[in-house]
């Protein structure tokens, strides 16, 4: 195999479509479907791992972390401050992403309502006081449309993807609203789940003391309610996808659930979401090159109905993501996993 500090090949980025659509399934049921061998695909995940690029992960429904709909926030700085605020920001549990942006904002963020936050107080005070920030503008999330574990590579042929598309039908098709409390098998669960979302019923079963019975029943369980979606976590970047694109749309009310269908549908697609705010729709899309962006802008948005105007922010440097912190394009650090930890103990547990 190729040494991959030169980035994914070929064969690398069709294993990572594959489990994109089934995180979960067998290695050799996954490598038969791709035509290769199951040593052969283990050991491009273990580098691609070992590399810092790859993690399976599993991210948690909100209405078990949060005590509401996050907020997505817009911060200049004053000059030359931006790297020394960014670094702030990523002390705040609730910052679940963290991107620097080029336009008229320097620092755009995600936070989450963890339990025992007070929003008026972390949007009025705590983000204000750190040094170097000149301006905020924040927009509650009112719906989703699209969120990041369901953008995948478009690669691989009908056939291998109706197939993987089968080895994941324990997933809703679609995230629930929102999700009972969990017990404290369940909880422990699902906090193994959300550090390695491939651990097996055998591998929980030792963890938790319990049989193993009962680990695969908790697991299915876990998966099938929604509470906690497996997915593979890997920077856009690294498969080919270097932009980022931020837009925030002026849709006409009218016009709000189809432009918000068509652009959460849309295969560039990461996170589309509905806030209360001056813009009505924040997209976030991701794009192979410069041609890429300018042929979304002006065949795709110039498409949409009831569009009276789009503001677009660039992606610099993605610092967060799912509470992971990241540097120049690896997957690192365990933040998911602490942030769920302290913060069990606030949640209702049957």
């Amino acid at each position: 195999m190729q040494a991959m500090e030169q980035g994914p090949d070929d064969a690398d980025l069709d294993l990572v479509a594959a489990l994109q659509i089934a995180p979960r399934a067998p290695l050799n049921t996954v490598a038969e479907i791709l035509g290769t061998s199951a040593s052969t695909a283990g050991r491009r995940i273990q580098r691609l791992q070992q590399l810092g690029l790859l993690r399976f992960i599993g991210t948690v429904h909100w209405s078990l972390i949060t005590t509401g709909n996050p907020y997505v926030v817009w911060i200049k700085c004053r000059p030359g401050a931006t790297v020394d605020v960014a670094a702030a920001i990523q002390k705040v549990p609730q910052a679940q992403s963290l991107i620097t942006t080029t336009g008229d904002s320097d620092i755009y963020c995600t936070l989450y309502p963890l339990p025992g936050t007070d929003p008026r107080r972390l949007l009025t005070r705590t983000l204000p006081e750190i040094p170097g920030i000149a301006s905020i503008q924040s927009h509650l999330v009112l719906r989703s449309a699209r969120e990041a574990f369901t953008w995948r590579l478009d690669r691989l042929t009908a056939r291998q993807t109706q197939e993987l598309r089968q080895q994941a039908d324990t997933l809703p098709d679609a995230a629930p609203t929102t999700v009972g409390p969990l017990n404290e098998i369940e909880f422990r669960t699902l906090q193994l789940l959300v550090e390695d979302s491939r651990i097996s019923a055998a591998q929980v079963a030792r963890e938790l003391d319990v049989s193993r019975s009962t680990a695969y029943r908790t697991i299915q369980s876990l998966l099938e309610s929604g509470a906690v979606r497996p997915r593979v976590e890997i920077e856009p970047a690294v498969l080919g996808f270097p932009i980022t694109a931020l837009f925030t749309l002026d849709v006409q009310p009218r016009h709000i659930p189809a432009v918000l269908t068509a652009l959460g549908e849309h295969p560039c697609a990461r996170f589309t979401v509905m806030t209360a705010g001056p813009a009505s729709i924040l997209h976030h899309g991701v794009f192979t090159d410069e041609n890429h962006l300018s042929r979304f802008v002006t065949d795709d948005l110039g498409a949409l109905p009831g569009l009276n105007g789009f503001n677009t922010l660039i992606a610099l440097s993605v610092l967060r993501r799912q509470w992971i912190d990241r540097d120049d394009d690896l997957v690192l650090g365990h933040r998911a996993h602490d942030i769920l930890s302290a913060n069990h103990h606030t949640r209702q547990v049957r």
